[in-house]
């Protein structure tokens, strides 16, 4: 079945947009450098800056914490600046946040200079959606998958690359060397930022309404995204420390959270794909619950049996993340509804999510073991699959309104 968003006849992919599409691209490829380069150096981290689980807990959840806030904040800022000077201020922040971050001489430096490239990271979050509607309306289902793979691979790599990097040079290029990738993304936005009159601009997202909170489908989105991030964070942050209680290396952690974020390719590349064809897309949130379960047994009962195996299973889990991010321009009409719905979903989504590292690593150390960690993410799925019954019916936001 065609989604509402796209057309009959759609006009070449790149036709008299490349910049654009290069621009989308390149900042996808940005939005979680700043998370998965420092998860596998938090204990190293630990080390240099003193400190423990508890602080190790904050950092995780600090990503979680600036991609909500922004995300409330971000559709209001669209309607100041327009969305592609937003889409500018989001790499200038993350530029300069991942440099600060590098120069940390202290665990204070540390935190401020992530915030800062998280708050730009996580407005980009919400801005690219309906940036894809601007200039891709005739073509959702095939930029959505193209720029939720960038961002899946821009996940995976720096996971990869961070212990190799540090134990290579040192923790502080392993970091901050992100920042060149985030510079890159800066000259086709300020270019298309040129491009875009200020009348236009706010044209583009227009009066965003505020009533996104009175719906179902909201709502319905933004605990399916909240919870699906919840799980994410959490396996982000502890995924290290649990094969390294298991008794494998620092480095075999990082290689775990790598294969995580890798195995997230697949969905990406599938999943929105199949949301555009699918009048009611619930079964892939059927399958996410599965997969979690399984997982999660795997990664509490036997983590060092078969790793490889629950870090694949676990990496396909969070195939609702690239589902929520397509339904947001399949289940409206305009911009402006889109850019609402972004900012709904992903402000209330990650929220809820930013208490996921920090619960998980609370259970953890109150218990003593993983048991009541994995119990939680269990009792999270459930929610995920009863709110995605509200987010994948068929509907359209502006109707709701």
């Amino acid at each position: 079945m065609s989604s509402p968003t796209t057309s009959p006849t759609p006009a070449p992919l790149l036709h008299g947009r490349l910049l654009a599409f290069v621009a989308i691209v390149l900042v996808s490829a940005n939005l979680r450098s700043a998370v998965t380069s420092l998860t596998p150096l938090l204990d190293r981290l630990g080390h240099v800056f003193d400190f423990g689980s508890t602080m190790t807990g904050v950092l995780g959840m600090m990503p979680t914490a600036a991609f909500a806030a922004f995300g409330l904040a971000t559709p209001r800022i669209t309607r100041a600046i327009g969305l592609e000077r937003t889409a500018v201020l989001t790499m200038v922040l993350a530029t300069l946040g991942l440099l600060l971050r590098a120069a940390s001489g202290n665990v204070g430096m540390l935190m401020l200079g992530s915030a800062i490239a998280l708050a730009g990271m996580g407005m980009g979050n919400v801005v690219v959606p309906p940036l894809v509607k601007r200039y891709f309306a005739d073509r959702v289902g095939t930029l959505s998958t193209i720029y939720i793979t960038v961002l899946q691979a821009g996940t995976m790599i720096p996971a990869l690359l961070a212990v190799p990097m540090a134990d290579a040079f040192d923790w502080r290029i392993s970091l901050g060397m992100w920042s060149l990738l985030s510079l890159a993304a800066l000259l086709p936005w300020i270019l298309l930022a040129r491009q875009a009159p200020r009348e236009a601009a706010s044209a583009a997202t227009g009066h965003a309404p505020g009533r996104v909170w009175k719906t179902s489908l909201g709502w319905g989105m933004a605990l399916m995204f909240g919870m699906t991030s919840l799980g994410t964070y959490s396996l982000f942050t502890w995924l290290p420390k649990v094969m390294v209680e298991a008794g494998a290396s620092e480095a075999f952690g990082g290689v775990m959270v790598a294969v995580y974020s890798a195995i997230g390719l697949a969905p990406s590349l599938l999943v929105p794909a199949l949301a555009v064809r699918l009048r009611n897309p619930f079964p892939i949130a059927v399958m996410v619950f599965v997969l979690n379960m399984i997982a999660f047994a795997g990664l509490l009962w036997a983590p060092m049996k078969a790793p490889w195996l629950w870090a694949i299973i676990a990496g396909l889990g969070p195939s609702t993340f690239p589902l929520g991010l397509t339904l947001i321009n399949l289940r409206t009409r305009t911009q402006a509804g889109s850019a609402a719905l972004s900012g709904f979903m992903q402000g209330v989504g990650y929220s809820l999510a930013s208490l996921g590292p920090l619960l998980f690593g609370w259970l953890h150390g109150v218990s003593g073991g993983w048991t009541w960690s994995f119990a939680f993410l269990a009792l999270c799925s459930v929610v995920l699959t009863t709110a995605a019954w509200f987010a994948c019916k068929p509907q359209q936001l502006e109707d709701r309104w």
